[in-house]
């Protein structure tokens, strides 16, 4: 009886997964909760562990993209016993704040990638991992793409279930930065890095740009679409 009860939930929460898109998005958006979490405890632990100015930076900024994601979700789910109308205001007010602290994410990130463009000496972490996170972060950039492009036909009109999307999307941005420094310290030793300055200069400067570009495009998008929902007075 149990058994059958536990099938069953599992089933319903499947079927739900494939139809509802806002579920969807809740869902995944609870899982990376978790992970940048350890995320942020890891690149602590090794900044405080091996003085590392790097890890230390890098550590702060997954911290605030769990706060930001925290922000949203825990909105969301208060959001659940309370009318339509006192939902869509709710979610202005949160979009508001969590673009702020969004903005703020994305200053956050100045010192890391400038010490990654200038080649300070992160933890050496080893092949094995390195191959393993590389792996991981090709699936965040796929599943963030598709899912930028998903979430502009879907019928959701949520600003929060838009918002944490962007947010998936920049948390790849930003893995794909900490994957070149990885890649940089594991070869370093049969290379020369000062010869991948202005490699890593050019490719960090784009890839921040591409954030912050990101970040107020999706600020002005929720802005007027919050605009466009607002009652008449």
């Amino acid at each position: 009886m149990v058994d059958q009860s536990i099938r069953g939930r599992l089933r319903r929460t499947v079927e739900r997964w494939r139809r509802d898109y806002s579920f969807q998005t809740m869902a995944g958006a609870c899982v990376s909760f978790c992970v940048t979490l350890l995320f942020a405890f890891y690149h602590g632990y090794l900044g405080l562990c091996f003085s590392s100015a790097w890890h230390k930076s890098i550590g702060i900024f997954y911290l605030l993209l769990t706060a930001i994601r925290g922000c949203v979700l825990l909105s969301e789910k208060r959001n659940t016993s309370r009318p339509e109308e006192m939902r869509r205001v709710c979610r202005r007010r949160i979009f508001l704040i969590s673009s702020l602290m969004l903005l703020l994410l994305d200053l956050s990130l100045i010192t890391p990638i400038v010490l990654m463009a200038l080649l300070a000496k992160p933890t050496n972490i080893g092949i094995h991992p390195a191959i393993a996170m590389a792996t991981y972060i090709t699936y965040k950039i796929i599943a963030a793409s598709l899912h930028i492009h998903k979430q502009k036909r879907a019928p959701h009109q949520n600003l929060l279930i838009s918002e944490l999307r962007v947010i998936n999307f920049i948390d790849a941005l930003v893995s794909i930065l900490t994957l070149q420094s990885t890649l940089i310290l594991v070869n370093q030793e049969s290379s020369d890095t000062s010869s991948m300055l202005p490699l890593t200069a050019s490719s960090s400067a784009v890839i921040y740009s591409i954030i912050v570009i990101t970040t107020l495009c999706m600020l002005r998008n929720g802005m007027a679409e919050s605009k466009a929902t607002r009652p008449e007075p």
